[in-house]
């Protein structure tokens, strides 16, 4: 049986992951920081679909947290044949005036522990000669996301790193993927502090739709997909048919606006 390490998992992509795989018959591994969400989905996932769920409680945005998370999973003496590097949260406003604790914890989050996490599993993998590694980016790496500046820098390391390794792992059994999805049915807006005059588009995709297409494309073999319909496909593209610096100053007169609107 397949084992599956998911990050983020108690709800939004990484849940519908979970989902997804368990109706695979892989044996599940989650994480994330909310214990009793993560052991619902761990007891209702073992209902469901008779597979083995295990709920390993942690907030990755610690430092140390993933070397932590590398041990309690190889204590278990199952090797990883998916790594789902899903965890990561984004932070709205002027850079500047935002927090430096949370700025730090977003760093930490969807850098540092992506890049440690990788690591630690891709190696073992290389050594068996199969696994798969997705880690989820987002359409916002693909251009500088004014207002959205760190957490847009982050998505951009993501893709640019899970691309270099799919290259590295070519022809040697390993998979790996950038998951770029759109705007998604998540809490990413809350906890960001969207403002409410920031509206979602009406077509906002769903989790599972988004996880359907990741699946679908590491199946292909594909260095990133970006999930979500075709406004998605034309927004990573938009720079090559306008200035990139027009695009960066369009993008940041929207969220400026939305910014003051929620100010006023």
């Amino acid at each position: 049986m397949a084992t599956a390490l998911i990050t983020g998992a108690s709800s939004g992509i990484g849940a519908a992951f979970a989902q997804a795989l368990a109706a695979r018959g892989v044996r599940v591994i989650l994480t994330a920081r909310s214990t009793e969400k993560l052991q619902q989905l761990a007891q209702s996932l073992t209902t469901q679909f008779g597979v083995q769920a295990i709920a390993l409680p942690l907030d990755l945005s610690e430092p140390g947290a993933a070397d932590q998370l590398a041990a309690q999973v190889k204590a278990l003496g199952q090797p990883i044949d998916w790594l789902i590097n899903n965890a990561g949260f984004g932070d709205f406003g002027e850079f500047a005036t935002r927090d430096l604790a949370k700025q730090r914890a977003m760093l930490n989050l969807n850098v540092v522990a992506l890049t440690e996490l990788t690591h630690h599993f891709l190696q073992p993998m290389l050594d068996r000669g199969q696994g798969q590694i997705i880690n989820v980016a987002s359409t916002a790496a693909f251009q500088p996301i004014p207002y959205l500046s760190l957490y847009a820098a982050t998505k951009a390391f993501v893709l640019s790193f899970s691309e270099g390794l799919w290259v590295e792992c070519q022809g040697r059994g390993v998979r790996v993927m950038a998951l770029c999805p759109g705007p998604t049915a998540t809490n990413f807006a809350a906890v960001a502090e969207f403002p409410s005059s920031l509206k979602m588009p009406n077509d906002i995709a769903t989790p599972e739709a988004v996880v359907q297409e990741a699946l679908q494309a590491i199946a292909q073999g594909k260095p990133n997909c970006v999930a979500g319909g075709l406004a998605n496909q034309i927004l990573v593209n938009a720079s090559r048919f306008m200035p990139r610096s027009s695009l960066i100053q369009g993008i940041g007169k929207l969220f400026r606006s939305a910014s003051t609107a929620s100010e006023a």
